[in-house]
C-alpha cells in the first residue's frame, strides 16, 4: 500500500447529477477521510451508486465540486485532473465486472497499474510487487497463472479488489462488493475493508443494502433517499427507526444487540409475528 504520508481524502459538494434532463441526486455532500469508512444505504434507486460514480468521475455533475485533499500538499479539483493523476488517488470497485477470458490472475491484477505506465505498458518498477501484495492481501496468491473463467464468482470479486489495490490509491469505493457473495466470502472482504482502513489509512466509501452490515462496518453511514441525503452520522444516529420507516416505506425496528454493543434493524412484514 502507498505510505501514510501520502494519504489524500476525497471530498464532494452540492453535486447535482442527472439521467437525461431529470435531476437523481439532489445537492448531495460527502466526505471520505483516511482511516475512515463511509457506508451508503438506501432503497433501490436512491442514487447511491450514481453518486459513488460521480466520486469516481463516471458519471458527470451537472453542478458542485469534487475535490481531492492530500495530507500534504494544495487541494485538487478532481474534475478538472488529468484522468491518470486522479487515478493514483481514486479507484473504483463496481458492482459488476465481466469476465474475461484468455487472461490469468495477474493479467486482471495488473490492470490496476494503468495509471502508472506509459506506452506499451512500460515504466512501472514497482508494479509487480504491487501486484503481489494485492494478491496476498485478497487471498489469491496461489492463484495468478489461473484463467479468470475458471474461478468461482467469489474468487473473481475478489481478484477484481485486487486489481483496485494494485492501483495503490488512499480512496477506495466499492458499489455492493459483497453482491453475490457467500457468508465466507462475505465476512473475508468486510474484514479486508476494515483491515484497510484501520490499518493503511485508506479513505472508504462503501455503497450497502443492508442496514446492519453498514452499522458494523462503517463509522459513518448516510442514508439516502430519492436522490437526497436523507440522514448521515454514526450508525445510532443515521439509522433512526423512525426515519428508516420513511425512507423504505415499511416499519423498521432497531435495538442494540447486547453481546456486541451494535444497533440492528429488522424490517416488519406482515408475518413477521408469525
Amino acid at each position: 500500500m502507498i505510505e501514510l504520508t501520502e494519504l489524500s481524502g476525497l471530498e464532494a459538494t452540492d453535486l447535482v447529477l442527472r439521467y437525461g434532463d431529470k435531476d437523481v441526486v439532489h445537492g448531495a455532500g460527502l466526505r471520505l477521510e483516511p482511516g475512515r469508512i463511509v457506508a451508503l444505504v438506501g432503497p433501490n434507486g436512491s442514487g447511491k451508486s450514481t453518486l459513488l460514480r460521480a466520486l469516481a468521475r463516471l458519471h458527470e455533475a451537472s453542478s458542485g465540486t469534487v475535490t481531492v485533499k492530500p495530507a500534504d500538499g494544495e487541494v485538487s479539483d478532481a474534475l478538472m485532473m488529468k484522468r491518470s493523476d486522479f487515478a493514483r488517488h481514486v479507484t473504483l470497485l463496481s458492482q459488476s465486472r465481466p469476465v474475461p477470458h484468455g487472461l490469468s490472475v495477474r493479467d486482471v491484477v495488473e490492470f490496476g497499474r494503468h495509471p502508472y505506465r506509459g506506452r506499451w505498458r512500460a515504466g512501472d518498477p514497482e508494479g509487480p510487487a504491487a501486484g503481489d501484495r494485492a494478491m496476498e492481501l485478497t487471498g489469491g496468491a496461489e492463484l495468478p497463472s489461473r484463467g479468470v473463467h475458471e474461478l468461482s464468482g467469489g474468487q473473481l470479486q475478489r481478484v477484481w479488489l485486487a486489481s483496485c489495490l494494485a492501483q495503490d490509491t488512499s480512496v477506495l469505493l466499492l458499489d455492493e462488493p459483497t453482491n453475490h457473495l457467500d457468508l465466507r466470502y462475505k465476512v473475508e472482504i468486510f474484514d479486508l475493508v476494515y483491515d484497510l482502513a484501520r490499518i493503511h489509512g485508506v479513505a472508504i466509501g462503501v455503497v450497502l443494502h443492508d442496514l446492519d452490515e453498514a452499522a458494523a462496518l462503517a463509522d459513518h453511514v448516510v442514508v439516502l433517499s430519492e436522490g437526497r441525503i436523507a440522514a448521515a452520522g454514526p450508525a445510532h444516529e443515521a439509522l433512526d427507526a423512525e426515519l428508516l420507516s420513511d425512507v423504505y416505506s415499511i416499519p423498521i425496528v432497531t435495538h442494540t444487540d447486547p453481546l456486541t454493543g451494535r444497533l440492528r434493524t429488522r424490517a416488519v412484514g406482515r408475518h413477521s409475528d408469525s
